[in-house]
């Protein structure tokens, strides 16, 4: 299991490969409350850095972008029914979705939790 983050606050926990991907801790405060969730259906081939997912708060709605390219095997349907798990666990339950990953190289250039959090504190 390793964790990655994007500049674009989402994180990617890899196993193999396979991954989970959901937003950040950093993400969910700047969006504030969450109320809906749009999540990839599985089998739904997503592309590095193109949206995925959508998610909506009080604030405003945002795209979610895939930190890699891959095939969606599991969506997270448990945010269609509380969609503020990714409030109070969005790097835990409050993830999006799950993919196989068609390009490890794909990973090399995203951070790791120390180069991620060194990039948030200059934000």
């Amino acid at each position: 299991m390793t964790l990655y983050f994007t500049k674009d606050h989402e994180w990617l926990d890899v196993t193999g490969a396979t991954a989970t991907v959901g937003i950040t801790y950093y993400a969910q405060e700047q969006l504030g409350d969450v109320v809906f969730v749009e999540v990839p259906d599985a089998g739904r081939v997503v592309a590095k850095g193109k949206e995925a997912a959508v998610v909506e708060s009080v604030k405003a709605a945002s795209d979610v972008y895939s930190p890699v390219s891959g095939t969606v095997t599991e969506a997270n349907a448990a945010l269609a029914a509380d969609p503020a798990l990714v409030n109070t666990a969005p790097e835990g339950e409050g993830w999006f979705f799950k993919l196989t990953l068609s390009d490890l190289s794909e990973l090399e250039g995203l951070m790791d939790a120390v180069a991620y959090k060194a990039f948030v504190a200059t934000l």
